[in-house]
């Protein structure tokens, strides 16, 4: 007896191998990249208070602070580190499939104050100045307007009362001046403003993205501008760092600028390498991201004046996912 499946089985089977494959394939890279960088932390001395200063992930994953001596170790693992005010975060990714993520957050002693899990592979994190509000984003599978690609989810954690968001999608949000929803809205790329309750974000939507002013009191959110991606607020809160599409495809898409919030002028910087990743400002005059470096699946952290003058210049070999942690708590 032989059984032959309809078209639409067909297509729902065809659906499921790509994203079982896509999944298998997110979890290979995981595990590669992990092998040698487990999610604990071992015996340090390095506090964000007896060590200020630039962040990085090296190159084996721990987390170290560049100091004029070289490197001093945490004992920290992560995907993504950031610090800022009373908190960091530390993103780490916990074996099997589907991918899961553990977002745990981290007090100025870098002791574990509260830890997330969820579903994803990490991409973003964030802090804001005061260290209350901590936000996410992981690439995820499975959607269904996504097709074999991968989308994203956002998570926010309120450090202070411990409401945790675990999708930024719930947030009414308006487009132009209507209030707008559909099954492809994303967002990715949190940054927060120092009252601990505005931010920005990415939205993405129907092949185009924006950038987002959100309000979490209220969980509203409008667009601002198109064509920004990952944005970065500036320690002063004046300007964003973003990434902006400049080309199509996929060869050197992206060219680092920095909008103007009060006059919503933006300025390419002297950087013209094409940066996919959420700039760090080093402080109120530079910003530092990560570039491919010379070995294979490794990266460098560049810094680059953020008013489009001066020229890029190397901060660290073999490093990525910067974050300043500034001796004023900035």
């Amino acid at each position: 007896m032989t059984h032959t499946l309809s078209p639409r089985m067909r297509i729902g089977a065809v659906v499921l191998a790509a994203v079982v494959l896509a999944t298998l394939a997110v979890a290979y890279t995981v595990h590669a990249t992990d092998r040698n960088a487990p999610a604990a932390r071992t015996s340090s001395n390095v506090t964000l208070d007896n060590t200020h200063g630039l962040y990085v992930r090296t190159a084996e994953g721990t987390i170290a602070a560049l100091g004029p001596k070289g490197l001093k170790h945490t004992g920290l693992s992560c995907r993504r580190f950031y610090a800022s005010g009373s908190s960091a975060v530390c993103l780490t990714t916990k074996p099997g499939i589907p991918p899961r993520t553990q977002a745990i957050v981290l007090d100025r002693n870098l002791r574990e104050k509260r830890t997330v899990t969820f579903g994803g592979t990490p991409n973003r994190a964030r802090v804001s100045p005061s260290g209350r509000m901590v936000s996410w984003t992981v690439f995820v599978s499975g959607d269904s307007y996504a097709g074999s690609s991968f989308s994203t989810r956002s998570g926010i954690l309120d450090t202070d009362s411990g409401y945790l968001i675990k999708s930024m999608e719930t947030i009414q949000l308006t487009l132009g001046e209507k209030r707008y929803s559909a099954s492809d809205v994303n967002y990715w790329g949190i940054t927060f403003s120092r009252d601990d309750n505005r931010f920005y974000a990415t939205m993405s939507t129907r092949g185009k993205t924006y950038l987002v002013e959100g309000d979490l009191k209220a969980w509203t959110a409008r667009t601002l501008r198109e064509n920004v991606e990952c944005p970065s607020l500036s320690p002063d809160g004046t300007r964003i760092a973003y990434k902006k599409r400049v080309r199509e495809g996929t060869s050197n898409p992206w060219r680092l600028h920095v909008l103007d919030l009060k006059t919503m002028r933006d300025t390419p910087l002297a950087e013209t390498r094409s940066v996919d990743d959420q700039a760090a400002w080093l402080d109120d005059k530079s910003v530092a991201y990560a570039l491919p470096g010379a070995t294979r699946g490794a990266s460098d952290i560049w810094s680059v004046p953020a008013d489009g003058t001066g020229k890029p210049s190397r901060t660290a070999r073999d490093a990525s996912s910067p974050s300043m942690n500034s001796a004023d708590g900035r």
